[in-house]
């Protein structure tokens, strides 16, 4: 068995998902999952089995940075990135350089790599 936590509410379920599944019973979701007070539990469970993804949060340099008392831009996908494409979507991040002022919630990348994943601005700054 595998053991996770669900993240899906404050509640933390312990979950446990059968362990020895093959990869059609991955695929298509049949898998066992026990220990769910409600069935999100389950959905997070085997999502996190089959392609587990994370909300990246992030800085940005700003451009001319002497010229400001804060020299990066807090920032984080508007929806999770699939985990294994999070060290390419850093190094896009950090390759931005951004121009005051911004706003919370300001696009600074739309549909990255068309995956539908946005980058906002988590903090404003004038």
């Amino acid at each position: 068995m595998r053991k996770l936590t669900c993240i899906v509410c404050p509640i933390g379920c312990s979950l446990e998902v059968e362990e020895n599944a093959s990869v059609q019973d991955i695929e298509s979701g049949n898998l066992s999952v026990t220990g769910n007070r409600c069935p999100r539990g389950a959905v997070y469970a085997l999502e996190e089995i089959r392609a587990p993804k994370r909300v990246v949060t992030a800085t940005c340099k700003i451009e001319g940075e002497a010229e400001h008392s804060v020299r990066r831009v807090p920032v984080k996908t508007v929806s999770p990135c699939p985990r294994e494409k999070i060290s390419t979507l850093l190094d896009d991040i950090y390759k931005l350089n951004i121009t005051l002022p911004v706003k919370t919630g300001d696009i600074l990348i739309s549909d990255w790599k068309g995956e539908g994943i946005d980058v906002a601005v988590t903090r404003t700054i004038a």
